[in-house]
């Protein structure tokens, strides 16, 4: 129903008042500038003479540059598949999961694993004495202050089991 009554109001008396705009004055543009005048400026005959005029000191000038190229032409090797050389990192070998084919078998010095980082935490936690941050530095290639920081902000996960008589058990009655 707003549809209709919306209609009504737009098609309401549109011809008077269409031909009440379209008979309305236009209003006219301001006036220009007169140096933004572009028609008079070729007329002008100083302008038109200063635009042709050869100036024989700047023709000099550029007489006396002259290019030479003496490189030998450069071959476009065909290498589709070739990347664009990058910096050749160090890398190590893994200490080797469980995982077979999935492992990483290669990592950048200064990097770990999770596998690796998940163990070295774990052997952290069971004999602190012997896997102390010199020796964990040592052995996975890492930076001493980045293994103090591994050693005291990540936690490994501790799997406690109950024993069977503090569960409880649901007897049927």
């Amino acid at each position: 129903m707003g549809g209709r009554l919306a209609r009504v109001f737009r098609t309401f008396n549109v011809e008077s008042r269409a031909r009440r705009e379209i008979s309305r004055e236009k209003p006219r543009p301001a006036p220009r500038h007169p140096s933004s005048r572009r028609d008079e400026l070729p007329d002008h005959p100083g302008i038109k003479e200063e635009i042709y005029r050869k100036d024989d000191r700047l023709l000099a000038l550029l007489r006396d540059v002259y290019v030479q190229s003496r490189d030998s032409p450069v071959r476009v090797k065909d290498g589709g598949g070739e990347h664009l050389p990058h910096k050749q990192e160090e890398k190590r070998l893994t200490k080797l999961g469980h995982l077979g084919d999935a492992d990483i078998k290669k990592v950048s010095k200064g990097k770990i694993s999770t596998v690796e980082a998940l163990t070295l935490l774990n052997n952290h936690k069971l004999n602190p004495q012997i896997w102390t941050a010199e020796k964990i530095a040592v052995e996975y290639s890492l930076e001493l202050k980045d293994v103090n920081s591994l050693l005291e902000f990540f936690i490994p996960f501790t799997v406690k089991e109950f024993p069977k008589e503090t569960k409880k058990v649901i007897t049927s009655t």
